[in-house]
């Protein structure tokens, strides 16, 4: 959707409902902007709003929440995160790293509480972790930095394995950094690594059907919040071509694949929700040191494993944080 035609789609909204936001003008907002979709975002949103409950605030009284949602298109987030700083929320939580890097360029003023997977250092969202320095605070997922530690879960599930693909998409900000640290696992065990790439639905069923011809023996998905949406696509292309493949999230293991290893989108989300609480209340962003997880949580399917074949070794099960039959 082009930009004027979005502006005014969302000013003919707000012109139908003027009593309405005459009547709340005075409840702080928090624009809740993401990059995946109000399906895929569910567990979270609840989550975000919880940490909003426990920082004091109570909707309907002293906030109220705006969403918007890019459903993987990222493009439609400048617009979006445009649309927030024109309304003056109070807050723009932004999640997923395009939502982040949107509402960064959309205000310098505007606080905004993100959840990323690459430092935000790097990125310039922040100065630093303890001391942010600016509008912006929030949590680091630290997903992308784990992709030796899937590597090595792959190896432990198929040990045999001799090449390893990794899907991409060549758009998320932090897949250069991804694919080297994925690199760097396969290399020290002696592996080879096949990166193959997918922005698209369209994509992702092309990539496996070069991942196919490849005689791949386990494939690493990346933590790009692209293929959070495209899940239950992933795993059921890894069941038809059946290829194991090791995901970022739990999500994806809760519609049919193999296993995740990552940080709780959840936590991370309840987190950020009482950063935005804590800011609606009068304290600054870049006194919020940004948060990084210390505990990461591994999800294993065993039914999806008994489907491919694979034995989950027992030691492996006895790591699992959740293990679905």
């Amino acid at each position: 959707m082009r930009r004027r035609e979005f502006i005014k789609l969302i000013g003919g909204a707000a012109v139908a409902r003027p009593a309405v936001a005459r009547a709340q003008s005075a409840v702080p907002v928090i624009g809740f902007l993401n990059s995946l979709s109000p399906i895929e975002t569910k567990r979270i949103v609840n989550a975000f709003r919880e940490g909003v409950a426990l920082a004091g605030l109570v909707e309907g009284q002293n906030v109220r929440f705006e969403y918007l949602y890019a459903e993987g298109v990222y493009q439609k987030l400048p617009d979006m995160a445009a649309h927030f700083v024109q309304q003056n929320v109070g807050v723009i939580a932004a999640g997923a790293p395009p939502a982040a890097l949107a509402a960064r360029a959309a205000t310098k003023s505007i606080p905004i509480v993100f959840v990323v997977g690459f430092d935000p250092i790097k990125a310039g969202l922040v100065a630093s972790y303890n001391r942010p320095g600016g509008n912006a605070t929030g949590v680091c997922l630290i997903t992308s930095t784990l992709a030796q530690k899937r590597v090595e879960l792959a190896l432990e599930l198929v040990p045999k394995a001799r090449t390893i693909s990794m899907i991409i998409n060549p758009t998320f900000p932090d897949a250069a950094t991804e694919v080297q640290d994925a690199q760097t696992a396969a290399s020290a065990n002696s592996r080879q690594l096949s990166v193959v790439k997918a922005g698209t639905a369209a994509e992702i069923s092309d990539a496996f059907a070069t991942i196919s011809e490849q005689s791949t023996d386990a494939l690493i998905v990346s933590s790009d919040p692209f293929f959070v949406t495209q899940r239950e696509q992933l795993a059921a292309l890894a069941a038809h071509h059946r290829i194991p493949a090791i995901y970022p999230f739990r999500e994806a293991v809760e519609v049919g694949g193999l296993l995740s290893y990552g940080a709780s989108l959840a936590g991370a989300y309840r987190q950020a929700g009482l950063y935005a609480g804590r800011i609606l209340k009068g304290e600054k962003p870049t006194d919020l040191p940004v948060v990084q997880p210390t505990m990461f949580e591994m999800t294993i399917n065993l039914a999806t494993a008994k489907a491919l074949g694979i034995t989950v070794p027992t030691t492996l099960q006895a790591r699992a944080d959740d293990v679905i039959e």
